[in-house]
């Protein structure tokens, strides 16, 4: 496969203009937008304070106005992404010195990279923070929040809790390295601590990046009362339309997967109105309107999800659809771009056993499924690797073995459909009928449509074990 070349530093600073948005993909897809929302006053604020001077240069007044540089990327539009980009290599062309101006791009470049789905922009990324830790050693909390989210965006997340960890030594109100930070934590499975995190971060610097995190680990703990309540929070502070449609969306998937579809078709509707290219919040509406069986509306709409932004759960999910609406061949071409994805993104330096073990179990190779789950259980153990690894044992007949790792992929108080899913076809293959009822019944209960081909086949086995 070929793949696009990597600029080194000085493209990535402005000087190959081929490189100030991101490239036509190889093959027979390719990016075509980013569609993130925006954050415009921070993105606004960061940008005057690297225009303003090199970092060797600056008055105090442009200095007071850097800590932005530190502030979450991901609300961020498409336009003012790129065009803060723009801004940044042209000024660094003048001001090759200016270290924050380098970690605001580098993290930029990360940002760029996940909305995209070209990990090409990973190695740029790098490079200019490590630029600016060159350039000032010590004391550099932006580039090293810039380097957490760096790994996170990577899935290592063990670095990514390191880098945000030295991050906050040097300036514990760094809003990226607090929300690094509790990613990492989560995607560690270390729950207990990122709840802490969260409420920490809460206290220090109390905003929507902090509040939809802090929701999400409600969620995981089974508690979608509170995440709901903080999440209204956050829509309550919501006052730009990307924060708007960010927070919208973050609603709409909590009520999603909770099976209220009307909420969370209203959810969505109203992050579009905030920004109608918002791609989380067409995938969202595209999977609502399947699990209420619009399956017209909800092919067209991941489709223009898939066009823009191929990445592996977004190919299954259309293929998915294709395969319950008997469109084999289609179903097949989307799982078949997965390795495509796949081999770009470790070419790299990303990780994507998870991504790989997922998709593989259901749709691909399934003894490399299995590898792939080992492989990143091995690394962290969270309720989604042990999912991962359950499911991929139990399709490679391996039921019983399976049925150890139930315990922490489906633990009690789950309100995950898909794990209660996966539970329970592994109890009906390790013997347990009673138990399979159970959890095959909690799933459907929890949310009927959470997949065209699972749920399908959830109905298929309760019935089966009701039947006996």
């Amino acid at each position: 496969m070929s793949l696009p070349r990597t600029p080194d530093t000085v493209a990535a600073a402005g000087r190959d203009p081929e490189d100030r948005e991101p490239r036509p993909r190889h093959g027979a897809w390719r990016i075509r937008g980013l569609l993130f929302p925006a954050w415009t006053l921070a993105l606004a604020l960061t940008v005057g304070a690297v225009v303003s001077g090199g970092a060797d240069q600056q008055p105090s007044a442009a200095r007071t106005a850097a800590p932005a540089a530190d502030a979450p990327f991901d609300r961020i539009g498409t336009g003012d992404l790129a065009r803060g980009i723009t801004g940044l290599q042209t000024h660094l062309r003048t001001r090759p010195k200016d270290d924050r101006a380098w970690a605001t791009l580098g993290a930029a470049y990360v940002e760029q990279a996940r909305t995209s789905g070209d990990p090409t922009r990973y190695p740029q990324a790098d490079k200019a923070l490590a630029r600016s830790l060159e350039l000032r050693p010590r004391d550099n909390d932006a580039a090293l929040a810039g380097r957490a989210a760096l790994a996170a965006a990577r899935h290592d997340f063990t670095q990514a809790l390191r880098d945000a960890e030295a991050a906050l030594k040097v300036n514990p109100f760094g809003e990226r390295a607090l929300a690094s930070r509790i990613d990492a934590l989560v995607e560690l499975g270390r729950y207990s601590e990122a709840l802490a995190a969260a409420k920490e971060a809460d206290g220090r610097r109390p905003g929507i990046p902090v509040f939809t995190r802090y929701a999400y680990v409600l969620e995981l703990r089974g508690d979608v009362t509170g995440a709901r309540r903080v999440l209204n929070t956050a829509m309550n502070s919501a006052s730009s339309p990307g924060d708007v449609a960010y927070v919208a969306t973050a609603t709409g998937q909590l009520e999603w997967s909770q099976g209220a579809y009307a909420p969370a078709l209203k959810n969505f509707t109203t992050a579009l109105e905030a920004d109608p290219e918002y791609l989380p919040a067409l995938e969202g509406r595209a999977r609502a309107h399947a699990a209420r069986g619009d399956t017209e509306s909800a092919v067209s709409g991941l489709e223009a999800v898939v066009d823009q932004l191929p990445l592996p759960g977004h190919l299954v999910a259309l293929g998915e659809l294709y395969e319950a609406a008997g469109r084999t061949s289609d179903a097949r071409a989307q799982y078949e771009l997965i390795g495509d994805w796949t081999e770009l993104a470790r070419a790299n330096g990303v990780d994507t056993d998870l991504d790989t073990a997922l998709a593989l179990a259901d749709h691909g190779d399934k003894a490399q499924a299995l590898t792939a789950a080992r492989t990143e259980w091995a690394k962290r153990r969270t309720v989604h690797t042990a999912d991962a690894l359950a499911w991929a044992l139990h399709v490679n007949g391996r039921s019983a073995q399976a049925m150890e790792y139930l315990s922490t992929s489906a633990p009690r108080g789950c309100r995950n459909a898909v794990f209660l899913y996966h539970r329970g076809m592994i109890e009906r293959a390790a013997g347990r009928p009673a138990a399979a009822r159970a959890s095959l019944a909690a799933a459907l209960e929890i949310n009927p449509g959470f997949s065209p081909v699972g749920s399908r086949a959830a109905r298929t086995a309760l019935r089966s074990l009701e039947a006996s």
